[in-house]
């Protein structure tokens, strides 16, 4: 019996496909430039350089994360960034600051258009809910950009990588959610749209696995524990399929 559905953000609940992440970032440093200048009252050197040492900083640090499986989080580097150029910023204000940089990119996202209707009957149905996602964006960010689509009032529960420290397709991120919910992993569906990370992760980890391919070629074989859907609206219907085995 499915007592708690477990959900992928990013492209899974949020679509970000569309989106050219390299031009959303750029204006992110653009709005974080200008924030430094203009809130914070600091000098920071000119945006050509305060874009490239970003820019890397954080690209070095994603290619450490692909190679070791462990997740970063953006607000260190940035931070990081900041005091080798000489912007000393109070620690009260990187929540801000970590928001005008993801803005841009949560701007041009688009939430998927059968997810408040999906969330709304898994909670009429009285499911658990939580969102496991890898992510190096900071929480608060995240957070902010659910509640500006009012998805965050469904998921008490937020588990993301960058604070966890593992990504998927380690099975601790996904046990450590479920402890947190008191579910057993036979208990649980996990929907999302990448199969290394999100399929392969929940079946290594005892879940029942549905995969999103609206936008992706990959199919997986059906099986007892793995599904795929086309659209987050087959989510109560596949439940009904599990629970009926």
């Amino acid at each position: 019996m499915i007592k708690a559905l477990l959900c992928d953000l990013g492209d899974t609940l949020i679509n970000f496909r569309h989106v050219n992440v390299l031009e959303a970032f750029y204006l992110g440093a653009r709005e974080t430039y200008i924030f430094v200048q203009k809130d914070l009252k600091l000098t920071p050197p000119k945006f050509r350089l305060y874009h490239f040492y970003q820019h890397w900083a954080i690209r070095w640090a994603y290619l450490k994360s692909m190679i070791t499986g462990r997740e970063f989080n953006s607000v260190h580097v940035l931070k990081r960034c900041a005091e080798r150029m000489g912007l000393f910023i109070p620690d009260d204000q990187y929540d801000e600051l970590a928001w005008q940089w993801y803005k841009p990119l949560a701007q041009q996202a688009v939430i998927d258009p059968h997810a408040t209707a999906m969330l709304e009957e898994c909670v009429r149905r009285g499911l658990k809910l939580a969102i496991v996602s890898n992510t190096f964006i900071p929480p608060s960010a995240l957070d902010r950009h659910l509640e500006q689509e009012n998805l965050l009032r469904f998921f008490p529960l937020r588990v993301y990588s960058c604070q966890f420290g593992l990504k998927k397709p380690r099975p601790e991120i996904f046990h450590h959610t479920l402890d947190l919910l008191e579910i057993r992993p036979e208990e649980a569906l996990f929907v999302g749209d990448s199969y290394p990370a999100d399929i392969r992760g929940a079946r290594g980890a005892g879940l029942f696995a549905a995969m999103k391919t609206t936008h992706r070629k990959k199919r997986v074989k059906p099986d007892r524990w793995t599904y795929q859907v086309e659209t987050l609206a087959e989510i109560p219907v596949l439940i009904d399929r599990i629970n009926a085995l």
